[in-house]
């Protein structure tokens, strides 16, 4: 099987939890470091899937790797690929299917609930739940490119994920381990108590029953990990 290409934009916000459903469901992957220097494919064709992680940068800076991630992930949807993006992950799959991204009303740190849609297309993603608590760490969001459909909405953020066929963009991340969110405080600076409140929590708010809150969003993310693993390229 051809591997899961993971694009990496920090070195912090790797491919957590998502990483260990790979390997449990015996699906190869591989790091690409773009933002450390690694090079963007041109071509999709050699990978099963591409996942876009997060990252502290926007996706309208002008960095290098941006445009090439931009021109890949239209290259992958034309031609079948799979694409999976995780908060900044999730607003590169936006702009590159002609979505934009903005700065949202808010910042939005910490766990918080996400609310799915009731049609069917989030029903196929996420069945039957109807809310969970999820992990957030963003000040910009993304809007709904055109053909896709919104499946996760928060009081914060009205667009927290969307779906386009086999593609998944999400604003939330459900790949967190307890260590990538100790590490994301510990690195946060002055990112975080300035701004605290209703939509942005301390670190002491954010690891309370840790370990218990992380369980059960790994559940979620497996639950739309399988959906998406169903449709990967062969």
């Amino acid at each position: 099987m051809k591997p899961i290409a993971i694009f990496r934009h920090s070195p912090t916000e790797g491919p957590g939890y998502f990483a260990a459903y790979l390997d449990g469901k015996g699906i190869p992957w591989e790091i690409v470091d773009a933002a450390g220097g690694a090079p963007v494919p041109s071509d999709p064709g050699g990978f099963a899937g591409l996942t876009f992680m997060g990252g502290p940068m926007s996706v309208n800076d002008d960095l290098p790797w941006i445009a090439p991630e931009l021109v890949l992930i239209r290259r992958a949807v034309e031609a079948g690929v799979p694409c999976l993006g995780h908060c900044l992950g999730g607003q590169l799959l936006s702009k590159a299917l002609g979505g934009v991204v903005t700065r949202n009303p808010v910042k939005e740190i910490g766990w918080g609930r996400v609310e799915a849609a009731d049609h069917p297309e989030a029903r196929r993603w996420l069945g039957e739940l109807r809310e969970f608590l999820a992990f957030h760490w963003h000040g910009e969001t993304f809007s709904i490119p055109a053909g896709a459909t919104r499946i996760l909405a928060s009081p914060y953020c009205a667009n927290q994920a969307f779906a386009l066929g086999p593609h998944l963009g999400m604003q939330t991340h459900v790949e967190m381990t307890p260590e990538m969110i100790r590490a994301w405080y510990a690195d946060a600076g002055d990112e975080v108590t300035p701004h605290a409140g209703p939509s942005v929590q301390t670190a002491p708010q954010a690891t309370e029953r840790l370990d218990e809150r992380v369980r059960a969003l790994n559940a979620v993310a497996a639950r739309l990990y399988d959906r998406w693993v169903e449709r990967l390229a062969a």
